[in-house]
């Protein structure tokens, strides 16, 4: 069984899900900056039939990498809450300002992805939270290599940024399941039930196996 059929059993999981804000199921993809959130993201959005994905660089700004929780909260998860279409203006990390408006309507799920997606405040309105589970060390590894040299300094103050808002608001404790990478040269990714799941901790699921229901589905 290759990725894209492996995923659409998650797939189908989170959209037997109840709805967690308005008629929507709210899932967040969380994790260290260069953890592959993004590609993640894109995958499962893919596999739910090109579901809507909010990225949450498009919310943050560089004065506020991770003071935004009001911006989301009066653009996106209040209209959708409502039953309404979202409308955010993404932040252009280039010229320094937020372009022209988006909208985002409600779907059966809309995921959230980026560093902060698990937070406390956001937490309520979530339906699930997945974890990419590799460690903060590797992760801006890779995210210093795919910027290059030229980010070097973007990268030494975010860092520092990531690790206080980790210590004072962390998400992995509250992740519903961990994902994890399959190790190079292998195709798809493993799954093991997150701190906030019941099922047993230590089972991982791969390409080859059927992921464990959500709590209170069948």
């Amino acid at each position: 069984m290759d990725r894209v059929e492996h995923l659409d059993r998650l797939a189908a999981q989170l959209t037997a899900l109840p709805p967690s804000c308005g008629p929507v199921r709210l899932v967040a993809v969380d994790g260290h900056a260069g953890s592959g959130k993004s590609t993640f993201a894109a995958r499962l959005a893919a596999a739910l039939g090109d579901a809507p994905v909010l990225h949450l660089d498009d919310v943050a700004t560089h004065e506020e990498l991770f003071a935004w929780t009001g911006r989301l909260r009066e653009q996106v998860t209040g209209p959708l809450s409502r039953g309404e279409s979202a409308r955010y203006a993404p932040y252009d990390w280039s010229l320094r300002r937020f372009g022209p408006a988006r909208l985002l309507d409600p779907a059966p799920v809309v995921l959230i992805e980026g560093v902060g997606a698990g937070r406390e405040a956001l937490r309520p309105d979530l339906a699930w939270l997945l974890w990419m589970d590799l460690d903060a060390r590797q992760s801006w590894a890779r995210g210093r290599r795919r910027d290059g040299s030229a980010q070097s300094g973007f990268w030494d103050g975010w860092t520092a940024a990531e690790t206080r808002h980790f210590a004072a608001d962390p998400s992995r404790p509250y992740a519903d399941t961990l994902v994890q990478e399959g190790q190079e040269g292998q195709e798809g990714y493993k799954w093991r039930r997150g701190p906030s799941a019941t099922a047993r901790p230590t089972l991982l699921v791969t390409a080859r196996d059927h992921l464990p229901p959500p709590s209170g589905t069948a």
